[in-house]
Parts: C-alpha cells; sequence; structure tokens
C-alpha cells in the first residue's frame, strides 16, 4: 500500500506542476490508481475522487476545444 500511496503522491504533484491546458492529460493514471486503492479495498479520499472527476471533465472540454464550427 505505501507503494500505491507514494505513486498517487508523485502523481498529484505532476498534475499540480502540469500547466492548466495540458494535465487533464494525467487522468487516466490517476484513474487507475484509484482502480487500485478499491481493489485493495482501500478508501480513496473525496478531494482525489474530485480531482479525478475534474481532470475527467477538462478532457472533455479539450475534446470540444479543437472541433470545427
Amino acid at each position: 500500500m505505501k507503494n500505491l500511496d507514494s505513486r498517487l503522491d508523485l502523481l498529484i504533484h505532476k498534475i499540480k506542476q502540469e500547466s492548466p491546458s495540458a494535465r487533464f492529460r494525467l487522468q487516466p493514471q490517476l484513474g487507475r490508481l484509484i482502480n487500485e486503492f478499491a481493489a485493495q479495498g482501500t478508501k480513496v479520499e473525496r478531494d482525489i475522487k474530485l480531482l479525478n472527476e475534474e481532470l475527467q471533465n477538462e478532457a472533455i472540454e479539450a475534446q470540444f476545444d479543437n472541433m470545427p464550427v
């Protein structure tokens, strides 16, 4: 579990350091880590779940940014 915790801490640090327009690209990694925590029966903190949801929303928005009008 310490390995998961350290991987999560590192990923959150990367997300915070990433530019707002590109940080959504790290969402799949965060989603996988959340799933790994769940598979081990470990509760994921609410703020981590909210961050994952926020990144998912940013990814959806990014898809529409490049659509022709």
